[in-house]
């Protein structure tokens, strides 16, 4: 398992900070080539400039919800590196609030960034993966998904379900490539101590915060073993996963139980807020 990934080709969209960055530098670790996708020209720099001295890496400043760029990218990944072998959808965004107070364009943008993009650059990239594996071998698409996407949460109703709609095609998908070679997997985690939720924690929902936090860490690591094929999903922590399922088939225990999360997720977000 050491030389799993080495000599693969990793695209890792989303790359340039939080658990983007951490899943490329695991993957630089484990000796892979390395497509690094971002917004921001100066954060990829920095991430380049960091990992090529243990990996070869290829920097793409992009907007991923842009098909033609996506395309180009790729093209410019199988130039460079001769193969692709995995896909890392870890780019997101959230507007939080009701669905009411948020724009038609902030709105449009949960959905193109969370769920569209996701797709269509699967769709995009399972040519080359194919190609990669002719002669045997192994590939693969991890979508990183949110317990969000498991069971409803009011003031982010758009966003879970641009996350509910990434969990139900990465089983589909999964299903459609069966015995292909290449695997297809989802990591679903709660609230991850990264700037998304802390550098924005008062706009964030108080239930979120009734939940353990999980590490960049300890997302990646959850990357690497679906990518590995070892799980189809991965929920962090597993005792939300459950929750989540729990809330999920039995909604009128999901509104009996949230006055209580809330009251906890207050306190906990409270403890946060002064770490900071």
């Amino acid at each position: 398992m050491e030389h799993y990934f080495q000599g693969k080709t990793v695209v890792i969209t989303g790359a340039s900070a939080g658990v983007g960055a951490e899943t490329a530098r695991a993957f630089a670790k484990l000796k892979a080539n390395l497509v690094l996708l971002a917004r921001g020209q100066q954060a990829l720099d920095e991430i380049e400039k960091e990992l090529s001295v243990e990996t070869s890496v290829l920097t793409i400043k992009m907007d991923v919800a842009n098909s033609a760029d996506c395309q180009k990218m790729l093209e410019s990944a199988q130039e460079k590196f001769g193969s692709i072998h995995y896909l890392i959808n870890n780019a997101g965004y959230h507007q939080r609030g009701n669905v009411e107070n948020n724009t038609a364009e902030q709105l449009a943008k949960m959905v193109d960034v969370n769920l569209r993009a996701p797709i269509v650059l699967s769709a995009l990239i399972l040519p080359y993966i194919r190609s990669s594996i002719t002669n045997g071998g192994f590939g693969g698409i991890v979508n990183v998904g949110s317990l969000a996407g498991r069971t409803p949460l009011q003031g982010a109703a758009t966003y879970c379900a641009t996350k509910s709609g990434l969990r139900a095609f990465t089983y589909a998908l999964a299903d459609e490539l069966s015995g292909s070679g290449i695997s297809i997997g989802l990591v679903s985690p709660g609230p991850i101590n990264t700037g998304f939720i802390m550098s924005e924690i008062d706009e964030v929902e108080d239930i979120v915060f009734s939940q353990p936090m999980s590490s960049p860490e300890q997302v990646t690591d959850a990357i690497i073993r679906v990518a590995k094929s070892q799980q189809i999903e991965i929920s962090l922590p597993r005792s939300s996963g459950w929750l989540t399922t729990v809330s999920y088939l039995f909604p009128s225990l999901r509104r009996f139980l949230r006055p209580a999360l809330y009251k906890k997720g207050r306190k906990a977000k409270e403890r946060y807020r002064n770490k900071k």
